[in-house]
């Protein structure tokens, strides 16, 4: 059995990481330069998330609020012209929170572990809900 902390520090978290510096390349157009200088990572990272081999188990493109809210933050960096590393952190973090919060990820768990029943299971939607 895979626990919620597990599922979000190994596979929402990196995956919303994930759609954010796709967003920012695909709207944006930025290269895997600015990208890291941005959101202060290396720019390998950025190479491994453009390339899907991190954080690409969850397509979170697929959860529309939670793509929503990484959308928002794109819109608030870009404006803003950068963000800190931890604003960056925590803005993600609280997105992966929501998204387990609100059962985006309930799917994607059952995948990983076929123990779970994402009718019977409402373990993330308790444990997360405060973050709604």
């Amino acid at each position: 059995m895979i626990e919620a902390v597990s599922i979000l520090a190994r596979y929402v978290y990196p995956s919303v990481k994930r759609r954010l510096v796709e967003i920012l390349k695909t709207r944006y157009n930025l290269t895997q330069k600015e990208i890291a200088n941005l959101l202060s990572l290396s720019q390998s990272l950025v190479s491994r998330y453009l390339n899907k081999s991190r954080g690409a188990y969850l397509d979170i493109s697929k959860a529309k609020e939670t793509d929503r809210e990484i959308r928002e933050v794109v819109d608030m960096i870009m404006k803003n012209g950068s963000i800190s590393a931890q604003e960056l952190e925590y803005r993600l973090t609280i997105i992966s929170l929501r998204a387990l919060g609100r059962g985006d990820i309930c799917q994607f768990h059952k995948q990983i572990d076929p123990s779970r029943d994402p009718e019977k299971c409402n373990i993330c939607k308790i444990l997360f809900r405060t973050f709604l």
